[in-house]
């Protein structure tokens, strides 16, 4: 059994973390994978904080081990949804999209544990001078918002910089990627392309589908020109963006317009013409439907055959 440091932080079973994903990581899938004996997280997005209030006391109905919530600092509720999570005792809280630093005293007051998603050493330094308990080494693999630096790369990096829990993120959906993450240092890892095809996720199924049909060829990165790069699948709108952007004719504001409301038509109404389908690269990987349980069940099972059979290589 492979168990962490972070299993004891946490009081987890497996060391492995639900990504945190806008308009699909609700309390259903993050109770999911909380009862699997993982850390379920849910995503508070663009979201006003009663929906996070609400989706918060929905888990607590569900399941009775730690979940988290993940604050996307850019969120112009992020200061209503930072105060929620206090007064409604969240045990973990996941940032993202930004520097926690203005919140951080609040949140350690309450108890709540911090862990920031970092894409450098330098944040990675700064989120454990201000007090997080681990930070989540994000690559550009990942689905979502991402950094320049691939996970291979960024983890080793980040595990020189700090004492603290370093938790792997980006390129991960199976056991060799669990494996491969605790031989660079990681003590976890997160995963969110894996989890979209969860049963108990509520993704629109036109969303599932198209997970399960991708391969490796099939992400693009857009975003780069407005400073916010974001990793999705291919389609008829990351494809026009992507057009637009390197358009000179097209400002920036018409740019921003036009992603507006993408991301709800996808994993909400399952629109595949104008819709931004995020997913990581590991996509490709990703090819049956499971319960949250039968996937960390399997992956750690691949991730100890792996992991106790890795010295026949060393004479």
């Amino acid at each position: 059994m492979i168990k962490t440091p972070v299993c004891d932080l946490l009081n987890l079973k497996y060391p492995i973390f639900q990504g945190g994903m806008a308009w699909i990581s609700d309390a259903n899938l993050a109770a999911s994978v909380s009862n699997a004996g993982g850390l379920g997280i849910i995503a508070a997005g663009n979201a006003p904080a009663s929906y996070v209030t609400e989706q918060i006391r929905s888990a607590k109905a569900l399941t009775d081990k730690p979940f988290g919530v993940n604050i996307m600092l850019l969120s112009p509720y992020a200061d209503a949804v930072a105060e929620a999570a206090v007064q409604e005792g969240v045990a973990v809280i996941v940032t993202g999209a930004g520097n926690p630093a203005k919140y951080m005293k609040m949140w350690l007051e309450a108890g709540i544990k911090v862990i920031p998603v970092v894409p450098s050493t330098a944040l990675a330094k700064m989120m454990e001078r201000t007090g997080a308990c681990a930070v989540i080494a994000e690559g550009g693999e990942s689905g979502g918002h991402i950094g320049e630096i691939n996970t291979m790369a960024l983890v080793p990096q980040i595990c020189d910089a700090v004492k603290i829990p370093v938790i792997a993120a980006g390129g991960i959906a199976d056991g060799r990627g669990i494996a491969a993450a605790l031989m660079l240092g990681a003590v976890g890892v997160q995963l969110g392309t894996r989890f979209l095809v969860a049963e108990e996720c509520t993704v629109h199924p036109n969303y599932k589908n198209k997970i399960l049909k991708a391969k490796d060829i099939e992400t693009i990165t857009t975003g780069k020109r407005l400073g916010h790069p974001v990793r999705s699948l291919k389609t008829p709108f990351s494809r026009e963006y992507f057009e637009k952007e390197y358009d000179s004719s097209v400002s920036n504001e018409e740019l921003e317009a036009f992603a507006v409301g993408a991301l709800r038509a996808a994993a909400v109404d399952g629109d595949e013409k104008i819709g931004c389908f995020l997913a990581g690269q590991v996509a490709g990987l990703v090819k049956k439907e499971q319960t949250a349980a039968e996937m960390i069940e399997e992956m750690f099972k691949e991730a100890e055959e792996i992991l106790s059979g890795a010295g026949k290589w060393v004479k």
